[in-house]
């Protein structure tokens, strides 16, 4: 077996950065092929096998990938949050269909612990999208939304049989969730997990189903969760509520919360990460002399001098007037863009003078 590849996602799989998702799938498909623990019983390979699916999981995500791009892994766990979150939703059985092997899901509790027990699976993440306006982000906030999910349900305490009664463990597949087939391939034989046909993958059999819930073990509720906000958020960025999911089936953890914060557009600033970016308009006497204008800021408005001779698209920088830095120290600062213009009309007085300035001399 080769050595181990680099820690970049594209030179683990051998692929470009631009690569498209039929070429990293392609580029999947082989290296997994080479490194599934079924077939390679060298050590390091069940290793190997997850550091190219960890890979395969983040570029075949659309998400996870343009993530990936800006911020590298550590930027993809810090949104995820964890191994299992990386993983979930990757269709990994398409890429193994006609192999003869199981592909990721029978290996996936050799990854994550369990000892083969698959059972009923956390609870379902949730995502709410919130619609913040720029001023709103200059300080930490807090809003109250309502989210629709399951809950535990509150007479059986999620088992879901009835109060006075337990859940029987399945005897086709000893609780595992799964039960071993047997594959001959020639000279090989291989073993595949495959849900239990009995217990449906959860490892119990309810024998008196809980009238409150009717065996599932949650409830449809309704409930006000008061979301924390911090300054400086700006769009798409996504806060994370553990356990604010839904309640898995029969007990199992619930999923997550995602909050991704959404802004409309300002139309006073336009925004470039912390710093902001607005016009102070000015006719062409005023910024060949000189003036002071009135500058609004999210703190307030501001005095802002324009010395003689700004050319039309000077910047001006007011420090530490734009947001505040997201995960840092201090704010970013405002830019004042000299927007000069040309009168379209001009009294008969206002001509006679310009003409008194011509006739002086070209203005320089």
């Amino acid at each position: 077996m080769s050595g181990s590849p680099s820690s970049d996602f594209y030179e683990i799989l051998g692929v470009q950065r631009g690569a498209s998702k039929d070429d990293i799938k392609a580029a999947y498909r082989k290296l997994a092929l080479q490194f599934h623990p079924d077939r390679n019983k060298d050590p390091g390979a069940e290793d190997r096998f997850k550091q190219i699916s960890e890979a395969y999981a983040v570029l075949s995500d659309d998400d996870k990938r343009k993530q990936y791009d800006v911020s590298g892994k550590e930027g993809v766990y810090q949104k995820y949050g964890s191994e299992e979150d990386i993983f979930r939703g990757t269709d990994f059985s398409d890429v193994f269909r006609g192999t003869g092997f199981g592909g990721f899901d029978d290996i996936f509790s050799q990854f994550f612990g369990g000892g083969g027990r698959r059972g009923p699976q956390r609870g379902n993440d949730l995502s709410v999208r919130i619609q913040l306006r720029l001023e709103e982000a200059v300080h930490d906030t807090s809003r109250d939304i309502e989210i629709p999910r399951d809950e535990k349900c509150p007479v059986c305490s999620g088992s879901g049989a009835a109060p006075g009664t337990s859940p029987r463990t399945c005897s086709q597949c000893g609780g595992a969730g799964q039960v071993q087939r047997m594959q001959n391939a020639g000279f090989a034989r291989f073993i595949r997990l495959e849900t239990c046909n009995k217990c449906g993958g959860r490892g119990s059999i309810i024998d008196t189903p809980c009238k409150e819930c009717r065996g599932r073990g949650t409830v449809r509720r309704t409930r006000t969760l008061r979301i924390e906000i911090p300054a400086g958020v700006n769009e798409g960025h996504t806060l994370r509520l553990r356990g604010e999911g839904e309640a898995g089936a029969r007990g199992t953890p619930p999923g997550d919360l995602y909050v991704v914060i959404s802004m409309p557009e300002n139309p006073i600033y336009k925004r470039r990460d912390a710093d902001l970016y607005t016009e102070a308009r000015l006719n062409a006497v005023e910024a060949m002399l000189g003036t002071n204008v009135r500058v609004p800021t999210l703190y307030g408005d501001v005095n802002l001098d324009i010395p003689p001779g700004t050319p039309h698209g000077h910047q001006f920088r007011i420090k530490g007037k734009g947001l505040p830095r997201l995960g840092h120290h201090g704010s970013g600062d405002e830019y004042v863009i000299a927007n000069i213009f040309i009168p379209k009309s001009l009294s008969g007085r206002q001509r006679d003078l310009l003409r008194k300035v011509l006739e002086e001399g070209k203005l320089q």
